[in-house]
C-alpha cells in the first residue's frame, strides 16, 4: 500500500486544495485512497470524505502518542491502494519551536513516507528553490521528495522554477506547476474552509479540478514516490468505519458462535450539519469496546433513537441552525429527560453549547436550547480559544477514573457565562504545562466541555464511556 503526505511551507499555499484534487483524480481513476488529515482539524476531512467516498481520519502525535499513529494508521489504510495524508500548517510546525510533536513531519517520520511541499510561488522564482533546499535539508529523517509549486504566473515562471530547483535542490522532483485559479478557491470564514455539508462542491468545480491536476500535475511520478516496503503492525483488526449520512448505523459486530458476547450497548451520536465534527477514531474505539452507534439528527428527529443507554454530542456549529434546533421542542425534552434520569451524556464543544441555556447567534437573539446548564452562550467577533489542552480527572467520571488523564484540542469563537458554583468541575487543564483551571462541566452523569478528547489520547475514556452506558442499562448505575 503506497502513501503520501501532501504539506506546505505554511498555511495558505493552495494544500488543501491539491490534495483534493489529486484525492478525486486518484479515485476517479479506481484506485482506494485512504483519506487522513495530521493535526486535529475537522473541515479538511470532511472534504476528504465528499471526495473520496471513505472517512478521513485525524492523525495527531502529540495528542495520541506514536504508537496509536502507527496502528490507526494501518488500520484505516487495509485495503487501500494508496494513503493520502494532508499536513497541517506548515511542515515542521507543531506544538512548539523546538520540536516536532504535533507536526507534520513528526507523521512523516513515523510512518516512514514521501512528503509532496506545496509551494506558493506568486513572486518568487529563484528563490523558491532556495526555500525548497531549506524544507528537504531541515531534518535527514523527513523525506521531502516532490514540490508542486503553486500561483505559477506564465511559462517562463514555470521554466525559471525548473531551472533553479534543477541546479540547487536537484534530488527533489517537480511535480507539477499550477496556474493561477481563482475559479479553484473554497470558500471559508472564520473557523477556516467551510464544511463540505454546506459547501459540499459542485460537480463542476471536481471536474475542473481533477482538469487542472491530470494538465499540470504527474500523477505517475505522483504515485512511483511512495515506498511500499514500510510495514506497521495492526493491534487490532475491524473493518474500516464509514459514515456518509447521519441516518446511517454503524456497523456491528457479530454476537452469534461460541464466544458470543453480551449484546451490544446502544449510544445515539449526533451527527448532522449541526453536529459535524467527530474524530473517526472516537467513533472507532466505541464500536471497539462494545457499543452500537445509533446516529440521529437534533435538526431534523423529533425524538432520540430507541432503547439507547448513553448519548454522544460531538462538536459543530449549533449557533448557526440556532433557530431550527431551539424550535425542536420534542428532542430537547427528550435529552433533558435522559441527563435527569441518570443516563451518561458525553458533549463537546457544540455539544456542550447546545446542553445550555440557549446561544445568542448573529441575530442577537438568544435561542433555547436543552437547559441542562443554567448557562447562556454568546458568540465573538474574534476567536476565544485555540490549541491543545491535556485534561487529568479530578474525580471519577463517565470517560474515566479519577487521575486519568487525556489529550485535545480547543476551538471555538464563543464563551459562556460563568457556571454556578454548585456545577462540579471535573477537569484540571493544562495548556503546555500551564494551568487553566478547572473545566469539564458535570451534572449528574452529564459531562460536557469545550475540550474535543481524541478517545486515542487515553485507552480509558471508550471502555469507560461504554462500561457506564452498560451498567445504565441493567440498574446498576447510580
Amino acid at each position: 500500500m503506497k502513501q503520501i503526505i501532501i504539506a506546505a511551507p505554511h498555511s495558505g499555499s493552495g494544500k488543501t486544495t491539491l490534495t483534493l484534487g489529486i484525492m478525486a483524480a486518484l479515485s476517479r481513476r479506481g484506485l482506494r485512497v485512504a483519506p487522513f488529515k495530521v493535526g486535529p482539524d475537522f473541515i479538511d476531512p470532511g472534504y476528504h470524505r465528499l471526495v473520496t467516498g471513505t472517512a478521513s481520519v485525524n492523525l495527531d502525535g502529540w495528542i495520541c502518542g506514536h504508537e496509536f499513529i502507527r496502528a490507526t494508521f494501518a488500520h484505516h489504510a487495509a485495503g487501500a491502494d494508496i494513503a493520502v495524508i494532508e499536513g497541517v500548517m506548515g511542515l515542521f510546525d507543531g506544538i512548539d519551536g523546538v520540536s516536532d510533536a504535533g507536526s507534520t513531519a513528526e507523521v512523516a517520520k513515523l510512518l516512514g513516507a514521501p512528503v509532496i511541499l506545496v509551494v506558493d510561488a506568486r513572486s518568487q522564482a529563484r528563490s523558491a528553490a532556495a526555500l525548497m533546499h531549506g524544507f528537504a535539508t531541515f531534518d535527514a529523517e523527513v523525506n521531502v521528495a516532490g514540490v508542486i509549486f503553486n500561483n505559477v504566473a506564465s511559462a517562463n515562471h514555470e521554466r525559471v522554477l525548473r531551472e533553479a530547483l534543477a541546479a540547487s535542490c536537484p534530488r527533489v522532483a517537480v511535480l507539477g506547476c499550477v496556474p493561477r485559479d481563482a475559479a479553484l478557491a473554497i470558500p471559508s470564514r472564520h473557523l477556516g474552509l467551510m464544511t463540505a455539508d454546506e459547501n459540499p462542491l459542485s460537480e463542476a468545480f471536481l471536474a475542473h479540478l481533477c482538469e487542472v491536476v491530470d494538465q499540470h500535475l504527474d500523477l505517475k511520478a505522483i504515485i512511483g514516490l511512495s515506498d511500499s516496503h514500510h510495514v506497521h503492525t495492526v493491534h487490532s483488526v475491524h473493518s474500516v468505519h464509514q459514515v456518509h449520512n447521519v441516518h446511517e448505523p454503524a456497523p456491528a459486530t457479530s454476537n452469534t458462535g461460541a464466544d458470543s458476547t453480551p449484546a451490544r450497548v446502544k449510544i445515539a451520536v449526533a451527527r448532522d450539519a449541526a453536529f459535524c465534527f467527530v474524530y473517526q477514531d472516537n467513533l472507532r474505539l466505541l464500536l471497539e469496546r462494545g457499543a452500537e452507534l445509533c446516529y440521529f439528527s437534533p435538526l431534523l428527529d423529533s425524538a432520540l433513537p430507541p432503547h439507547i443507554s448513553g448519548i454522544y454530542l460531538p462538536g459543530g456549529y449549533p449557533e448557526l441552525f440556532a433557530a431550527k434546533l431551539a424550535g425542536n421542542g420534542s428532542l430537547k425534552a427528550g435529552i433533558r429527560a435522559a441527563v435527569e434520569a441518570g443516563m451518561p451524556v458525553y458533549a463537546e464543544c457544540g455539544g456542550f453549547i447546545y446542553l445550555t441555556g440557549g446561544v445568542a447567534a448573529d441575530d442577537n437573539v438568544v435561542h433555547p436550547f436543552v437547559g441542562i446548564f443554567p448557562v447562556q452562550t454568546r458568540m465573538l467577533p474574534r476567536r476565544k480559544a485555540l490549541g491543545y489542552r491535556e485534561v487529568k480527572l479530578l474525580t471519577d467520571s463517565v470517560i474515566g477514573a479519577q487521575g486519568t488523564i487525556a489529550r485535545g484540542h480547543e476551538f471555538h469563537y464563543s464563551e459562556m457565562e460563568e457556571m454556578p458554583p454548585g456545577i462540579e468541575r471535573l477537569y484540571a487543564v493544562t495548556r503546555k504545562g500551564v494551568a487553566l483551571g478547572p473545566e469539564g462541566y458535570s451534572y449528574k452523569n452529564c459531562l460536557a466541555s469545550y475540550i474535543h478528547l481524541h478517545f486515542g489520547s487515553s485507552p480509558d475514556i471508550a471502555d469507560s464511556f461504554v462500561a457506564r452506558c452498560k451498567a445504565y442499562r441493567t440498574g446498576s448505575l447510580t
